[in-house]
Order: structure tokens, then sequence, then C-alpha cells
């Protein structure tokens, strides 16, 4: 008797999340314009490649998830120097 052969996958499961973003897709989820993801990328503040002959970017997932937890992060400092301030600031 031959084995049974694995269920193929459920047509409604969802597909795996993709690894890199292009950068208009990471402007989509920061709710900011193209120009602007691309300027982050060009002041190295979100790490970012190119790929492919017509030098096409890509933004790893994980990059963008590092660049959000510093932005909270320099948020958070920025917040509470000017607190320490007072009301003059």
């Amino acid at each position: 008797m031959l084995p049974k052969s694995p269920r193929p996958a459920r047509s409604d499961a969802a597909p795996p999340a993709p690894r890199f973003l292009t950068l208009a897709d990471v402007a989509e989820i920061l709710n900011t314009s193209t120009a602007q993801v691309s300027a982050l990328v060009k002041r190295r503040e979100l790490k970012a490649m190119k790929i492919g002959g017509r030098g096409q970017w890509r933004v790893e997932v994980s990059a963008l998830e590092a660049y959000i937890a510093q932005a909270h992060a320099d948020t958070e400092r920025l917040l509470e120097e000017s607190s320490q301030e007072g009301p003059e600031g």
C-alpha cells in the first residue's frame, strides 16, 4: 500500500508574508509618500538594497520593523526632553 500524499494547501489559506517590500509598499504601510521613503533610504535612516539591472529598491520587512521601533524610541526621547524643558519650551 502506498503512503498517503500530503493534503494540498487550502485555497483560502493566506499566502506567506513577503520578506521584501517595494518603496511603494513601505510608503503605504507608513502612510506617507514614496518620495519620503526614498529620502529615508538616501539619508540611511531606513536600510534598503538595490536589486536587478534596473536598480529597483527593496526594504526587508525586518529593516522596516527596526526603523519603526527606532522612530518610536526617538519620539519618546524627544517628548521626554521637551517635557523637562518646562512650559516655556
